[in-house]
């Protein structure tokens, strides 16, 4: 969803600046234009000019119906991997419209049984570049959404920057998406578990 008429906003709302991870206040009546609606959160351009992340349970402030996403569904019946890595691709890089695991920001994934029950997930994952701000804003919806998972316990999300992420690690879609060259070379999967 993008659209190229400006919105008004209906109230106030917490919003995270991009790059930098700031995080602001836009007050009610102030205008924004919407980049993305990816995932769970909206990517706008606040009429003050930079970008910023606005989250979906504020998606009544831009006028829009509160969205219900596949992350309700995920939740139900037992815990599986495939249900893990879609939840997984449910989080989106505010300014790319791709998801983390078509990126390839996603460097491992490990599921381990915990004695007492259940299940805790490790994931190591980078972002585009080692000075963004966004990296715990991601970090936590990873977090958020692996957690809501059944059976899920406890989550740990590393944010690694060894090895360096660059291009070659994006899947296929991902490249044809951005417009990228199919014939640069990817770089194998540190560890993905699939």
């Amino acid at each position: 969803m993008t659209t190229a008429e400006l919105i008004e906003l209906k109230r106030e709302c917490k919003a995270i600046e991009i790059p930098s991870g700031t995080p602001h206040i836009l007050p009610a009546g102030s205008h924004v234009r919407v980049m993305q609606f990816l995932g769970s959160s909206y990517t706008v351009i606040a009429d003050s000019g930079y970008m910023c992340r606005i989250d979906g349970s504020d998606a009544d402030a831009l006028g829009f119906a509160l969205a219900h996403s596949a992350e309700t569904a995920a939740a139900q019946g037992p815990f599986n991997e495939k249900a893990m890595w879609d939840q997984l691709k449910t989080v989106y890089d505010p300014e790319i419209p791709v998801n983390i695991v078509d990126l390839g920001l996603v460097y491992s994934c490990d599921v381990a049984a915990l004695a007492e029950g259940g299940k805790k997930i490790d994931v190591k994952m980078s972002m585009t570049a080692p000075g963004c701000g966004m990296g715990n804003v991601l970090k936590a919806d990873v977090e958020r959404k692996l957690g809501q998972l059944p059976e899920v316990k406890s989550v740990n999300v590393e944010v690694v920057f060894d090895p360096p992420w660059h291009p070659g690690r994006m899947s296929d879609a991902a490249k044809l998406q951005l417009g990228f060259d199919l014939d640069e070379p990817r770089d194998p999967v540190v560890r993905l578990s699939r």
